[in-house]
Formats: C-alpha cells, sequence, structure tokens
C-alpha cells in the first residue's frame, strides 16, 4: 500500500505545476501564506516548509515583509530545438563531464517495450548517465535504445561521445515526442543530482524516430533550481518538436 505524501509535498507539486504550466511566470507573486492555509486547510507551519523548500532549491523567491514570487532566469534550454546537453552547457562557458552509471543490455519491461512497439520481452539497450556542469549534476538521462538502429550503441566510450551524438550520427532525426513534467526528488535521485529530497525536480520524456522506427526513448531529469525549458512559437507556422 502507497503511503500517503505529505502535506507540504502535494503544496510543493500545486505550485510546481502552476509554474511549469505557465500559470505564474518569473517574478509574478504567488498566493500568499494565509491564502494557502485557508485552500488546503493546513497549517502555516506546513505552507512555512513548502514555500521555504521552494525557495532554498531556487524555484521562489521570497522577499521579507512583500511576498513570495517566482524565480527569475535560470539555464535554459530550448524546447524545441535538437542540442545535446554537453552542446548547452559548453555554450555557458562550463566545462561538461559525465558518470556512466549503467550500460547494459536488458530484457525490457512492458511498459519500456510498448514505447517501441515491441513485444514484452524484446531486447533493448540501457544507459543512465549523468552529467556535470563544472562538477554539478545538471542531468540524470536515463536511456533505452533499439539494438536493430544502433546495434554498436553499448560499445561507444560515452566520455568522448554522448549518447545524443552518437544517435543522431548512425540515426538521422525523422521526429519526436516529448512530455515535459515537474516533479519532486526521492532519496535516490536526490542523492544522485545532490539535492534535498522533495526538492522539485523538471523531467522530459523523449521518444525518437528514424527511418520509419522508434530509436530511443529517454527520460532527462533535471534539478529545477538549475534548469528550465524555454519555447517560442510562431502564430501559423509548422512546429516540429526537436529530439
Amino acid at each position: 500500500m502507497e503511503t500517503p505524501k505529505p502535506h507540504y509535498l502535494k503544496l510543493k507539486q500545486y505550485i510546481l505545476r502552476h509554474i511549469t504550466n505557465g500559470d505564474w511566470p518569473p517574478l509574478s507573486r504567488v498566493p500568499s501564506e494565509n491564502d494557502l492555509v485557508v485552500k488546503f486547510g493546513v497549517s502555516r507551519m506546513t505552507v512555512n516548509r513548502a514555500l521555504r523548500e521552494l525557495s532554498d532549491s531556487g524555484v521562489l523567491t521570497r522577499v521579507q515583509g512583500v511576498g513570495t514570487f517566482v524565480a527569475g532566469p535560470k539555464a535554459e534550454s530550448a524546447m524545441f530545438e535538437v542540442r545535446s546537453i554537453r552542446e548547452e552547457i559548453v555554450a555557458r562557458g562550463q566545462v561538461h563531464s559525465v558518470q556512466v552509471l549503467i550500460g547494459e543490455a536488458v530484457v525490457a519491461r512492458p511498459t519500456v517495450t510498448n514505447q517501441f512497439g515491441l513485444e514484452s520481452g524484446a531486447e533493448l539497450f540501457h544507459t543512465r548517465l549523468l552529467h556535470k556542469a563544472n562538477g554539478k549534476p545538471l542531468q540524470l538521462e536515463d536511456r533505452f535504445v533499439n539494438p536493430a538502429s544502433a546495434p554498436d550503441y553499448l560499445g561507444i566510450d560515452f566520455q568522448t561521445e554522448i549518447p545524443h551524438q552518437y544517435l543522431m550520427r548512425v540515426a538521422p532525426l525523422e521526429r519526436t515526442e516529448h512530455v515535459i513534467e515537474a516533479e519532486t526528488a526521492n532519496k535516490r535521485l536526490a542523492a544522485q543530482l545532490e539535492i534535498a529530497e522533495g526538492d522539485p525536480v523538471l523531467v522530459l520524456t523523449r521518444r525518437t524516430w528514424s527511418r520509419g522506427q522508434v530509436v530511443t526513448w529517454v527520460r532527462l531529469t533535471y534539478p529545477a533550481s538549475r534548469y528550465r525549458f524555454v519555447g517560442t512559437f510562431q502564430v501559423g507556422a509548422n512546429i516540429t518538436p526537436g529530439g
């Protein structure tokens, strides 16, 4: 039986959802402590903890005697641009490094094989990499790859050529689909990203096609205090998402 989430975590997720959805843009004021106490029927201490932790993680800014606001701009990534995390980090004048946590062939679960349109029990390549900027974790990359599209995937040196670069070379991008969500870090994820348990994270789940088949399905997780996604859309234009 799943343990109910503490009230302060539910409140943090509520705030994160409004920020991620664009309801509360950067520098906008969030509801007051009194408003949140009434809305959620919780104690002032619970509300204060949620706001304090979001402030400590860089999502909110609290101004004494004025109120609480959504924090200003952070390191950003264009949501629909095909760009590797290494390129993003180097473009900001920082040093990229990568730690390989997992690299193996697996008999994948149905929830994974379904993403590729394959039968349950199909073999896929699985890697998990931690990308860092100036030694600080910025992205946890949990990726599955179709061996039919990239048979040599597990043999590459990820210190020299990261998965994004390799896959773009051997399986030219045809189309992608992705979903962006806000979550809170569990104990294991918090340790990997060097943040506190319960801190907000941004999760980009992306599926990429090449030559008519799904090549890769990846879950990219970022500390919300260090990263954000930005999208620019032109009315009437055909928008093709990147992968």
